[in-house]
């Protein structure tokens, strides 16, 4: 053996060595917390991935981490298995994990209640339980000295933590309990001095706003939505002084807005929608230079709006709908040149839309449904200048108008366009073939009678579209469609507008003649409703290219000849109207159609019921032998006669043709 291979084995006996008496010195688990872990498992009703028990070294665990300042044994300091789909009880032997520092059991399906000494971990900082189905009550007896991060929100805890929390937990800085089921209950939080964070909506909260949160000099964020808090709003808010958001919505909180904005001078959002507030928008809120998103929708609130934009500079989000704020459109909305997100509808405003809106370059989203405005040619023509206009809501307005029909109109972001309830005459505007992004078009309930030159072969999404192409977030929160009319007056709501499905509602016009083929083109359209118009002529063939079409109602109109089979192969199709029509022969069995009530088909005289024999398409005629005479009456012709006569009028009354059954379509 040569010196060069005598130095190479040298080499790599004393790298195998260096090797060895490390992993010796590594720290191996310590005895207590690997009993504690083992008993962990016994109460899950699964084995958890990247968990080998062959090996005793607990701190190579997925999920664990150790504390390795011991040479001999590593403790360990975190547990954290967020969405690793555990289902089981928590079992009281993580007790034993007596160096834990963080603990975090989130986004699984744990159920039961939790052992009390849980929340007797001297070191632990972060506990998150959140998103499971564990229930009970929380103990009385709480003492996580260290805390400083608690959620234990989307559970079903029943009481509130107790008084005693913030004395042994003082450390606190984030406390999530949010929908929970707590009920009725006091709030004691005033000695948590170091709180920051508070979540405590959706819990069936009852009483006054909780005064004691006044005291929580560092507070910066707090939600109290979606509880029963009643009562006038106390000044005693402005005592937040750092408050960032500020959410009190979804309560019935009733009485004026208390003038505190201008102490609350880092305050960026905030809302009080779903109230029952009433009076003036208070000075230091118009005025506010920290504010960036108000909501203040569904309250009484009155007066004329008068928002400072020279102040409110940077403001983005402004929601004022569902209220009784009166006066004009204010033009000064226009210097508020952030705004992305407009709303006031349903308010006694009247006038026209202000020229000065052309200048909104930002605004994403307008609504200004049911405020009394008119002059719709003119309203559009200011609009088209807001490039990034994605969302428009004008329905309920400029009643009996023409809808205009200037081909030289040019929306090019807008996604959703939403005009009904406003009897609009004429056509169907042609201006909207350059819509390419559209995806949600309602010019339904008005008087349009005539589709002109519209080209149906540009589709509403884009085949590369995703179905939230360039809808905000924040603007349609609260924007699904629900549609009615309440005592004779029609009621238009949108919510989450975001998830709505690409859509073209021409319902309840005066269109004519027959259904347009060129809809089959509309490969993306999920929802089609052409209801109560004045259509004739055969269901296109067509339609069945519009292969994700999930709602087609053509019910209440004048259309004839049979149901194309074709469409038996919309596999997406849940919901299908054709009642009140004149259509005959078979209906299609196959596919969805098999699911369609009756109701569906009502109305349609020479329709066949899909539970009899097919219709009979062909004439029997007798055969006469040569030399013989034909008989056209005997007694069997007779009873024939007398039996079919009763199966008639037994079908005609089943089918409704004599009384039509359930639904009256308007004429």
């Amino acid at each position: 053996m040569g010196v060069p291979t005598m130095s190479l084995v040298f080499i790599l006996l004393a790298v195998m060595l260096q090797q060895m008496i490390q992993a010796s010195q590594e720290p191996a688990c310590h005895m207590n917390d690997l009993t504690a872990l083992k008993g962990f498992t016994k109460c899950l009703e699964q084995d958890i991935g990247g968990w080998n028990w062959s090996s005793s070294n607990c701190c190579s665990f997925t999920g664990i981490t150790c504390d390795n300042s011991s040479v001999i044994y590593g403790r360990v300091v975190g547990l954290e298995l967020g969405n690793k789909r555990l289902t089981g009880t928590i079992c009281e032997s993580l007790v034993g994990l007596e160096q834990l520092r963080i603990l975090n059991l989130s986004l699984n399906s744990l159920h039961g209640k939790i052992p009390a000494n849980l929340f007797r971990f001297r070191n632990l900082e972060v506990l998150d339980l959140s998103n499971n189905y564990l229930v009970g009550p929380l103990p009385s007896a709480i003492h996580l000295p260290s805390i400083k991060y608690l959620d234990l929100s989307k559970n079903y805890f029943s009481s509130f933590i107790s008084m005693q929390f913030c004395t042994s937990s003082s450390h606190i800085q984030y406390l999530d309990l949010a929908r929970n089921f707590f009920g009725e209950g006091s709030i004691y939080l005033e000695n948590c001095t170091s709180l920051q964070y508070v979540f405590l909506n959706g819990n069936g909260l009852s009483g006054t706003f909780p005064e004691n949160l006044f005291r929580l000099q560092h507070l910066r964020v707090l939600h109290l939505q979606q509880n029963q808090f009643s009562g006038p709003l106390s000044y005693g808010i402005g005592n937040l002084s750092i408050l960032v958001e500020l959410d009190i919505s979804l309560n019935d909180f009733s009485g004026s807005l208390p003038d505190v904005f201008g102490r609350l001078r880092k305050l960026e959002s905030f809302s009080a929608s779903s109230n029952r507030l009433t009076g003036l928008l208070p000075a230091s809120l118009v005025n506010s230079a920290s504010l960036l998103r108000i909501d203040l929708h569904n309250n009484s609130l009155d007066g004329p709006i008068r928002i400072n934009c020279s102040a409110m500079a940077q403001v983005t989000s402004l929601h004022l709908g569902s209220n009784n704020f009166q006066g004009p459109v204010p033009a000064s909305l226009s210097s508020c040149q952030s705004l992305t997100v407009l709303h006031l509808a349903r308010n006694k405003l009247g006038g026209v839309v202000p020229f000065e809106f052309r200048n909104l370059h930002a605004l994403e989203f307008l609504s200004l449904g049911n405020t009394s405005i008119n002059n719709i040619s003119t309203a559009l023509e200011i609009l088209q200048h807001c490039k990034n206009l994605t969302i428009l809501d004008l329905g309920l307005n400029f009643y009996q108008e023409e809808m205009p029909s200037n081909v030289n109109l040019q929306f090019t972001s807008l996604t959703a366009l939403i005009i009904p309830f406003c009897h609009l005459r004429g056509s169907l505007p042609i201006w909207l073939s350059s819509s390419k992004m559209l995806q949600l078009l309602d010019l339904s309930w008005n008087s349009l009678g005539d589709t002109g030159k519209f080209n149906w072969t540009r589709k509403p999404c884009p085949q590369n579209c995703s179905t939230e192409t360039a809808l905000l977030k924040e603007s349609c929160e609260h924007i699904s469609l629900i549609k009615s009319k309440e005592q004779g007056r029609p009621r238009l709501v949108y919510d989450n507008i975001c998830n709505f499905p690409p859509t073209i509602d021409l319902s309840h016009n005066k269109f004519t003649g027959p259904i347009w083929p060129s809809f089959g083109n509309l490969k993306n359209v999920h929802v089609l409703n052409l209801e109560e118009n004045n259509l004739s002529g055969s269901i296109p063939d067509s339609i069945s290219g519009m292969t994700n079409l999930e709602v087609l109602d053509l019910s209440c109109n004048n259309l004839s000849g049979e149901i194309p089979y074709s469409l038996v192969h919309l596999s997406f199709l849940s919901v299908f109207n054709v009642s009140y029509n004149r259509l005959y022969g078979d209906t299609p069995s196959g596919g969805q159609f098999m699911t369609f009530p009756d109701s569906s088909f009502d109305g349609n005289q020479a329709l066949c019921p899909r539970l009899v024999a097919p219709c009979q398409r062909k004439q029997i005629h007798p055969v006469v032998s040569p030399g013989k005479k034909m008989k056209i009456m005997d007694w069997n012709f007779g009873i024939g006669a007398a039996i079919g006569f009763l199966l008639c009028v037994f079908f005609c009354f089943k089918s409704g043709w004599v009384i039509p059954k359930g639904r009256v379509c308007r004429c």
